[in-house]
């Protein structure tokens, strides 16, 4: 009696998906300095450094911001490992597998121009100067519109 081989692929099947593994994935932000407030997607989830699962291979709006030193707003994307590929997911699924992503991020010192609030008004007065051109001025009056009198209805 010869097995066929769609059976041994069959029984092959259904004993790893019987096993209960699963693939659990991890997502590590870290920051020069460390101790930087990290959203995700607009979604508050701690300070560098931060390990957190997630579901979603894609593109993440990542946001960092700590005291004294300048935000840094941008993506980062998350690919998927090849053994997340279709069809080797499914197989993959079946066992204990960690991935694992890193997102290193470094943050700068402020800028001299955000360091000196005098700079920066004096740098406004200028610019106001340059836009007298576009300054607003008040709209035409506009003639209130007269009533007429009602008419009487002839008898």
């Amino acid at each position: 009696m010869t097995k066929s081989p769609g059976k041994a692929l069959g029984i092959i099947f259904i004993l790893s998906a019987s096993g209960g593994g699963c693939v659990q994935r991890t997502l590590t932000v870290r920051s020069d300095p460390p101790g930087a407030l990290v959203y995700m997607n607009d979604q508050e989830i701690g300070r560098t450094p931060v390990t957190r699962n997630f579901l979603w291979y894609g593109t993440y709006d990542v946001e960092l911001r700590l005291a004294g030193y300048e935000s840094v707003k941008t993506t980062a994307a998350v690919t998927a490992p090849w053994w997340q590929w279709v069809p080797f997911d499914l197989f993959a699924e079946a066992f204990a597998v960690t991935d694992h992503h890193d997102l290193r991020f470094t943050l700068r010192p402020p800028t001299d121009r955000q360091e000196e609030p005098e700079l920066l008004a004096q740098r406004g007065q200028e610019l106001r100067g340059e836009l007298q051109s576009t300054q607003r001025t008040a709209p035409p009056a506009t003639r209130p519109h007269k009533k007429r009198p009602a008419t009487q209805p002839s008898p």
